[in-house]
């Protein structure tokens, strides 16, 4: 009886999202974003996977504003942000994580990180741009696609 209690408990630890994919930009929304996943990651013993989206405005580009360089600097200053939050925390929990950026605008961005990645569940900040009410939130267009789970953090 106990080692069938024992395997039921392994399971149970198992049923949840194995990789969760957390779309950073370093507004305050995605970084508790980013927190609420870790705490996720780690309860669930998944994977947790940072992604940063570099967009690239077509306007900046046509008036000649060196977009990638700042979009890079941008995705540097995120992962010494994490790197230095993990080293901090190195005893919470082993929780597994990777950072990875991927170009173009933040919605497309997300869907092919989570193709690539095998995301189980995603989670996201609440937009803070008044632009979302004219082509909708990142987090709507996700959940709209229908193809992961999506927590939004707000």
């Amino acid at each position: 009886m106990e080692d069938q209690q024992h395997d039921y408990q392994e399971q149970a630890a198992s049923d949840g999202p194995k990789v969760i994919l957390v779309g950073i930009d370093g507004s305050p929304s995605s970084m508790r974003a980013a927190a609420y996943a870790a705490g996720l990651a780690r309860r669930q013993k998944a994977r947790l996977v940072l992604a940063y989206v570099q967009h690239v405005a077509s306007a900046s580009a046509a008036l000649g504003v060196p977009v990638a360089l700042v979009t890079e600097e941008i995705a540097q200053m995120l992962s010494d942000e994490i790197r230095s939050a993990t080293e901090h925390l190195k005893n919470f929990g082993g929780v597994r994580w990777e950072f990875h950026t991927f170009p173009g605008d933040p919605y497309r961005g997300l869907v092919k990180a989570a193709g690539e990645l095998k995301a189980d569940a995603l989670v996201v900040g609440a937009s803070e741009s008044a632009g979302h009410r004219f082509i909708g939130s990142v987090a709507l267009r996700l959940v709209r696609l229908g193809r992961w789970p999506v927590t939004v953090v707000p």
